[in-house]
């Protein structure tokens, strides 16, 4: 029974992750898009994201921890869990990367169009898809 509530949670914490993951680059296309003069739209597009980076982070955290706990508690073994595990290992690369982009924003140094972002905002989907069907699938 303690491993169902663990579950649970689990679940809850990816789930609210990805909304991280989904958002996050949203407001990195909203960034690109603000004209030069238009710093009061700027710091704010800033602080939302600042804030959802900082929010998202522990809550990452506490995902993969309960991952790790189920895993470890279930013993699961397959290949469709290691390309899972694949999966997770890109996508905290991926919240490393928006942590990277934020701080390029914050420092005015950003490079990169909003079309870029828009198509950066897309990997979080395509992993989740990916995931979603290797868990439930189980395709090998």
């Amino acid at each position: 029974m303690a491993m169902l509530w663990i579950k649970a949670f689990h679940i809850v914490f990816v789930v609210s992750w990805f909304a991280g993951l989904f958002y996050l680059p949203r407001l990195f296309v909203n960034l690109a898009m603000v004209p030069a003069e238009s710093t009061a739209e700027r710091e704010r597009l800033l602080l939302m994201a600042g804030k959802l980076y900082r929010f998202v982070t522990p809550i990452a955290w506490l995902a993969m921890g309960l991952g790790i706990w189920l895993w470890l508690g279930y013993g699961i073994t397959g290949g469709w869990m290691h390309a899972k595990l694949a999966l997770v290992v890109g996508l905290v690369g991926y919240h490393h990367v928006c942590g990277r982009l934020l701080k390029d924003f914050a420092a005015g140094s950003n490079t990169r169009s909003h079309v870029w972002f828009r198509f950066f905002n897309e990997v979080p989907v395509l992993a989740l898809i990916a995931v979603c069907i290797l868990v439930v699938v189980k395709p090998f």
